[in-house]
């Protein structure tokens, strides 16, 4: 991508209401509400990745006691999530952290502009966020054996790693190789149906990341306001 041209990854637009039952909009609606009621201090968004975690005892065990909100809507893309962003789910709420995982249903964009769609996300919540932190999880192979999406999702991983390498207010943490079997397969064990997470498969992530949030949590206001330049 150019520096004057804009992903279309990174053009946010609602999901049509391709069913007529209002669903999507419906759970945003929900969202923004919360948003007057509760004071996070870390909000989770993204895609059903995110949404799923609510139902597992590790989100209860881990997360909950940080203060924590879940804005997850399966199926979402890179464009609905800069939507509900850009349309109240961030008003009223200061995070010290976000956690973001998105990019994984983005099928219609090539992989370097699904990179630059969750730049864009995320420079988005620096902007409206100015003492927050992001954590942008790595999108995780799909499928049970090697196919295009699953390297797809490799280089958007790599094109992230790569912009990122400069320390600053956004992170990667990417765990996906943990996934991986000596045979290149994903095991029913860590995704059921070879893209969502069990229990186990959620755990795996969820250990290195509340350990990384809980670093964040606890930094000084010196350190922050250091780590923030």
């Amino acid at each position: 991508m150019s520096g004057h041209e804009t992903s279309p990854a990174a053009v946010s637009q609602p999901v049509e209401d391709v069913h007529g039952d209002g669903r999507w909009m419906s759970q945003h609606t929900r969202f923004v509400q919360e948003c007057k009621d509760a004071e996070p201090d870390v909000l989770f968004v993204g895609d059903s990745m995110i949404q799923l975690l609510l139902q597992h005892e590790i989100w209860r065990e881990l997360f909950s006691p940080l203060h924590a909100l879940n804005f997850g809507i399966g199926g979402d893309t890179t464009c609905n999530v800069l939507w509900r962003l850009q349309n109240g789910e961030l008003d009223n709420i200061r995070p010290k952290v976000v956690v973001l995982w998105v990019g994984t249903n983005n099928h219609q964009h090539s992989a370097e502009q699904v990179a630059e769609g969750i730049l864009a996300v995320a420079q988005l919540l620096t902007s409206r966020l100015p003492r927050a932190k992001v954590i942008i999880l790595g999108l995780l192979p799909r499928g049970e054996r090697p196919n295009p999406l699953r390297e797809k999702n490799v280089v958007v991983n790599s094109v992230l790693r790569s912009r990122l390498a400069r320390p600053g207010r956004i992170l990667l943490l990417d765990v996906g190789a943990r996934f991986l079997q000596p045979d290149g397969t994903l095991s029913q064990r860590d995704m059921f149906d070879f893209l969502h997470l069990t229990a186990a498969g959620y755990a795996a992530v969820s250990k290195p990341l509340s350990e990384l949030l809980l670093q964040i949590l606890e930094e000084t206001p010196e350190e922050r306001k250091t780590s923030l330049v």
